[in-house]
């Protein structure tokens, strides 16, 4: 792939919107913010377009991307056969971090769909990308701005630390609100599935439906996002109780940081520790960000003490099952 000069856009200049919106139109790759982590983007209408986001990030073309519209009312544009209760909770969580898993509109390129028959489509809550998608009437494709399999960026930094020289331009809105993947719910006659934790709870989706809403264990339906090895720094990630971390490390030959959120430590032989919020909310805005820093200070393990088994940190757990050492 020919190197580029990949721009550094200001989403608080219009100027740079504007550019951001042409450079899309114009079948580019353009890395832009939402509420969760930042999205690699393609205009949705251009296949050509979509199939640079693979290229650009080294990802399987049959990995499936999920497309953000500017609202609601696209819903029919991009997917048929579409049940009440999608609706139900498209008006519950729209814009926000929810993803759900429909069937696609005949007309919706196998490109985005990894060639399959389903497409994931959501309403982003990031005022300045829901700006740029309803100016220029767009809708685009967009996994995570990153190098396939590596870890999520929530800052412009992140997305040029990876793929500088690959993109068009990257639309800086500072770091991003939530911080962890959209949740992706698939609804049958039966219940409504969670296939990749996210922001929003199993909880919260129950509160807006009738039917139960189960999160299998495993299931076979291909996501963005859900390969057994995903999200991962570079140095190997081990999950480790408060305890074990607080032992600290007795191999010398081995460089180590940890993340933890339950108290203040510092055990022998590692590195830096970094504490977080012991709140799901503010622990999952940092997450990505300090796994970042850590893995910044090329350390050969980052320990991160094991998250809550609990319906709020679902996202968490499954992040840090992806990311972790088999």
């Amino acid at each position: 792939m020919h190197t580029i000069i990949t721009k550094r856009l200001l989403a608080s200049t219009p100027e740079d919107i504007q550019e951001a919106g042409e450079l899309l139109k114009a079948g580019k790759l353009v890395a832009v913010p939402t509420e969760t982590v930042y999205g690699l983007a393609a205009d949705a209408r251009q296949p050509e377009a979509v199939n640079k986001i693979f290229a650009a990030k080294n990802r399987p073309t049959n990995h499936p991307l999920i497309v953000h519209m500017p609202g609601a009312d696209r819903l029919n544009q991009w997917a048929k056969n579409i049940p009440e209760k999608a609706f139900q909770l498209a008006e519950a969580f729209w814009p926000g971090p929810l993803t759900l898993l429909l069937d696609k509109a005949d007309h919706v390129s196998s490109v985005i769909t990894g060639g399959l028959d389903t497409i994931g489509l959501r309403v982003p809550n990031q005022p300045v990308l829901l700006k740029l998608l309803r100016e220029f009437d767009l809708a685009v494709a967009a996994p995570s701005a990153n190098p396939y399999q590596k870890l999520s960026p929530t800052t412009a930094e992140h997305v040029l630390a990876g793929l500088d020289g690959k993109i068009a331009a990257v639309l800086d809105a500072g770091p991003c609100g939530v911080g962890t993947e959209s949740t992706i719910v698939r609804i049958n006659d039966k219940n409504a599935e969670i296939l990749r934790s996210g922001p929003i709870s199993a909880d919260q989706i129950q509160t807006h439906l009738s039917i139960p809403v189960v999160t299998p264990e495993h299931h076979t339906q291909a996501v963005s996002g859900n390969k057994a090895v995903h999200y991962c720094p570079n140095a190997k990630v081990k999950v480790k109780t408060f305890e074990q971390i607080k032992d600290g490390n007795k191999n010398a030959l081995i460089k180590i940081a940890a993340l933890v959120f339950t108290g203040d430590i510092s055990p022998e032989g590692i590195e830096t520790i970094s504490k977080l919020s012991s709140n799901h909310i503010n622990y999952r805005h940092d997450f990505y960000a300090v796994l970042h820093e850590l893995d910044n200070q090329n350390v050969d393990e980052i320990w991160v003490e094991a998250p809550p088994l609990s319906d709020d940190w679902n996202d968490i757990v499954d992040r840090l099952n992806r990311a972790a050492e088999k």
